[in-house]
């Protein structure tokens, strides 16, 4: 990955709407350059989908925590991989400090987040975790 596609892939993260011509012509390429990279990124993997941010009030209620997990020993990889099963799990995030993984999760009730919750507790390997509800979100 070069600089013109780090670039590109800012400008897909600012509006992954914008034509073909309009990121060209920003990034001073032809559009089949553009095209070409794009369908690159796709194909390695590197891109994975294009998605769409809703106004917050626009959304569906969500029930959305942060979970901070302490992990006994060296079962890192072995959690992850059993979170990495679980649809509640937005995003997953290893960390060095207290904590040695920050998951995010989604819900749509509060009965089926204390259901994940209870489930993860169970996972062998974790020694301790500590969950925050997000009570409001704002964009940066």
């Amino acid at each position: 990955m070069d600089d013109t596609d780090r670039r590109l892939i800012e400008l897909l993260r600012r509006d992954a709407r914008l034509p073909v011509a309009s990121l060209a012509k920003t990034l001073g390429v032809s559009r089949g350059t553009v095209q070409n990279r794009i369908d690159r990124m796709i194909e390695r993997g590197t891109i994975q989908g294009f998605t769409i941010r809703l106004r917050q009030e626009s959304e569906v209620p969500r029930i959305r925590a942060i979970m901070l997990i302490e992990v006994e020993g060296e079962r890192s990889d072995r959690i992850a991989k059993v979170l990495r099963g679980y649809p509640e799990v937005a995003s997953l995030h290893t960390t060095n400090g207290r904590w040695d993984m920050v998951v995010e999760l989604n819900t749509d009730t509060l009965e089926s987040f204390d259901r994940v919750l209870q489930r993860i507790r169970q996972i062998k390997g974790i020694a301790g975790s500590e969950t925050s509800l997000l009570l409001s979100s704002y964009a940066v």
